[in-house]
């Protein structure tokens, strides 16, 4: 009998890792069905608590619908319009990152005995022709409507958002006893992405003064970049870091070069373990090594995509499933009433 149990318990364990591994495989496959599917319900959740408001002040579904998506694109659209003369001039400036590159490789290699030659190597392979552009580089508006695909993303996302919007409550009426506990976790979601979206613009825009006070080109479009990419946990603040210490090689000389990081880094460690938690607090507290690994599992299912939902995703799904949330009892049937 107990032989019978772990076989049929080994069947099941099985059965789900295989489930497990061919929804991932279905996932990646279809990114650029899902991703903006994925993207526009996440977005739908956000904008939830707006659109019970609206309806309760009799404002008709379908005009809710269209000016939640016109709000939400057209914030979006902003976004990354703001973001294209950042990238842009990231990207005209590698020629001369990479000459303040070989520049610390041998001042370094001088400073280390036994590696002169490593200098020469790298200076070799760069070259002067590699400082030269090798011709204009698109920005981000031009490959974004250069991608094949792009169109129908949009298209995609869009009418997800809005259907969603549309139909959120009777989707979630169809439910039966999961409604209200699904509404409790779109509302906690969206409070606790609001007080996120809060504390990142200030931290966008005390960047934002700290860079100009240090004498940081386009100081303004660091901050956004900041406050933006500080929704993806650990990694976004990564990418400002690195980031802000290309600037600085680029821009500056000697250790002021470390500056426009440290200070970033300084301010980034002020806001995670002092402004968020006194703001947000701890009732979406959540293991840092699941939110650190969602990210990662994001990031590689869907790119930048994937790391902006997997934790949105891990939030509501850890909502939706603590205790007594989801409770067996409430499936089971009422035995019929005598008569």
């Amino acid at each position: 009998m107990l032989q019978n149990l772990l076989s049929e318990r080994a069947v099941r364990i099985a059965l789900l890792i295989l489930a497990a591994i061919s929804l991932t495989a279905a996932l990646k496959f279809a990114q650029s069905i899902f991703a903006p599917i994925v993207f526009a319900l996440v977005l739908g959740i956000v904008v939830s608590p707006v659109a019970e408001r609206l309806t309760k002040a009799g404002v008709p579904r379908v005009a809710i619908a269209v000016f939640l998506l016109l709000l939400t694109t057209g914030f979006m659209g902003a976004l990354i319009m703001l973001a294209d003369p950042l990238l842009t001039t990231l990207a005209e400036q590698l020629p001369r990152l990479k000459l303040a590159a070989e520049e610390w490789i041998a001042m370094i290699s001088n400073l280390m005995r036994g590696i002169e030659t490593i200098s020469q190597e790298i200076e070799n392979s760069v070259g002067a022709d590699a400082l030269e552009p090798q011709g204009s580089i698109p920005s981000v508006s031009d490959a974004l409507w250069l991608a094949p695909n792009f169109a129908a993303q949009v298209f995609v996302f869009m009418g997800t958002l809005f259907f969603f919007v549309l139909t959120r409550d009777d989707l979630y009426a169809a439910t039966g006893p999961l409604e209200s506990q699904l509404k409790r976790a779109d509302r906690a979601v969206s409070r606790y992405f609001g007080a996120v979206t809060l504390v990142n613009t200030g931290l966008g825009i005390v960047t934002t003064f700290v860079l100009m006070a240090i004498g940081v080109d386009y100081a303004p479009l660091w901050g956004l970049a900041a406050g933006l990419l500080n929704f993806i946990l650990y990694l976004g603040p990564m990418m400002i870091v690195l980031g802000l210490l290309m600037a600085g090689v680029v821009q500056f000389s000697g250790p002021m070069s470390l500056l426009p990081p440290a200070a970033f880094l300084l301010i980034n460690l002020t806001e995670a373990q002092f402004v968020t938690p006194m703001v947000v607090g701890q009732r979406l507290a959540l293991s840092p090594l699941a939110v650190f690994l969602s990210i990662v599992f994001g990031l590689w299912l869907w790119g930048p995509v994937g790391a902006i939902v997997a934790l949105p995703v891990l939030l509501w799904f850890g909502v939706l499933m603590q205790p007594g949330v989801i409770s067996p009892s409430r499936w089971r049937r009422r035995p019929p009433e005598a008569a």
